[in-house]
């Protein structure tokens, strides 16, 4: 496979033939929120339809085209349609669609190949069709492993939609209260480390790691029960704003996990297979989970999710009845199998490296040239811009995000909205070129809305 296979179609972006949303966008949303409720902010925000993507770009029905900065929130990483991958899908759609968790010839494959990649002895292994559910299946593990009922999760983290997800998570997120009224027993939050936002701090103001490893001991001797099962964590937030946690925080907290024989349980739905420029986020920090999850760009868009444990631990996902309908089914096997052989063949992990490394730059320099422009959040092509009205107070800047993300968009930027903090996740197959583009777009956007409130 060509590892170019997306370019020829990049060649015109973007294209802005009518100002978006466009007439047939706006009417066919009209129709469609007749019906569809519970939309997500991004498309409340920017009601564009679109109807067909390939490699980096979007289509929408009034003939725009759109550069993409989103991969479908952090879903299709390979590009939009990537060949090899619809190319496995339908053919197991017209051989074999579903045969519950019976072995099939694709399924052998990919179990093999998913442990190839993992470090330790993170080999047992369980599907699934939604983030959500791997990670209920991932605390039920948990439990049956430990013999203990408690979790503990941070601030601002996010782990799904359904009871034990949620309860691991921000249950009031910004318009959204329907995840109450209460958390179920036994989860309980702490602070999450954050270095631009600390809650605990060295003498010189700068973010102190050791200071949240007291605070969490404390919290286990105090605040729970005494029976953690396992701290469930995103290596690195997405959804609370692409934070990036100091480099010696998970080593010092699988250290104390091991001390409290507490489980670390690595949420990598998002940041997992590649997008952080390492097959799994925590390889950055040489920590192996107890248990990990994958998601979002396992498949490149295709609904399929995992949720794995270590070797020593595999006796519980037969106790807990682990297997579902649709995990494991051929077709997404093969999307699976499929990706990971792409990110192999077309040198992904580094292409994300060192593309990664110029959006980063990239992004320094427009933090020193801005003054909404607070701090800047980088690992790999997951990235974040935090809006702020004063760089000294640091307060959130939510009126200016939408905007920036509203005129980003006109442009030709189809990408995420997270109020104040601009959230990027570009199809890992980008180059240089393309990533210069999308933020010469951002850039533009916030020049026009630091003009707009008065910054200049």
């Amino acid at each position: 496979m060509n590892k170019n296979w997306w370019k020829e179609d990049a060649a015109d972006l973007p294209i802005i033939r009518t100002i978006p949303p466009g007439p047939v966008s706006q009417k066919m949303h009209s129709r469609t929120s007749k019906y569809m409720r519970g939309l997500s902010s991004q498309v409340k925000l920017f009601p564009v339809c679109f109807e067909k993507g390939f490699g980096i770009s979007l289509s929408d029905v009034d003939g725009n085209k759109y550069l993409d900065f989103s991969s479908g929130i952090y879903v299709t990483s390979l590009g939009h349609c990537h060949p090899k991958v619809s190319e496995a899908i339908a053919h197991w759609a017209k051989r074999l669609m579903n045969c519950h968790d019976f072995t099939h010839p694709v399924k052998e494959k990919l179990l093999e190949k998913l442990a190839g990649i993992l470090p330790g002895k993170l080999n047992a292994v369980q599907f699934y069709s939604d983030g959500t559910s791997a990670v209920e299946a991932g605390l039920r593990a948990a439990r049956a492993i430990s013999g203990r009922h408690e979790f503990i999760s941070c601030f601002r983290d996010f782990h799904g939609k359904s009871m034990g997800a949620v309860s691991c998570a921000q249950m009031v997120r910004g318009d959204v209260f329907s995840y109450g009224p209460t958390r179920a027993p036994g989860f309980y939050m702490i602070p999450r480390p954050d270095p631009y936002r600390p809650h605990f701090k060295k003498d010189d103001g700068t973010i102190d790691t050791d200071g949240y490893i007291r605070f969490i001991e404390e919290f286990i001797q105090e605040g729970s029960v005494g029976n953690v099962a396992a701290f469930v964590l995103e290596p690195i937030q997405g959804w609370g704003g692409s934070i990036v946690p100091p480099d010696d925080f998970f080593p010092k907290l699988k250290k104390l996990c091991d001390e409290k024989n507490i489980l670390l349980f690595a949420d990598e739905i998002l940041t997992g297979m590649g997008r952080t420029g390492e097959w799994m986020c925590m390889d950055h920090w040489g920590v192996v989970p107890d248990i990990v999850t994958f998601g979002k760009s396992f498949g490149n868009g295709f609904p399929v999710t995992a949720m794995v444990v270590r070797e020593e631990y595999a006796e519980a996902l037969d106790r807990i009845s682990a297997s579902s309908s649709y995990g494991g089914n051929p077709m997404a096997c093969a999307a699976a199998l499929a990706s990971i052989e792409v990110i192999q063949e077309e040198g992904i992990l580094e292409n994300v490296r060192s593309t990664g490394k110029f959006i980063s730059q990239r992004l320094e320099k427009m933090k020193g040239e801005h003054p909404i422009i607070g701090d800047i959040k980088a690992r790999g092509f997951l990235l974040g811009i935090e809006l702020v009205k004063d760089v000294a107070t640091k307060e959130p800047f939510d009126e200016a995000g939408k905007l920036v993300y509203q005129k980003a968009f006109t442009k030709g930027l189809a990408w995420i909205p997270a109020g104040h903090i601009l959230r990027m996740s570009p199809p890992l197959v980008m180059d240089e070129k393309y990533a210069e583009m999308g933020l010469d777009m951002i850039e533009e956007s916030i020049a026009e809305v630091e003009k707009e409130f008065g910054y200049n």
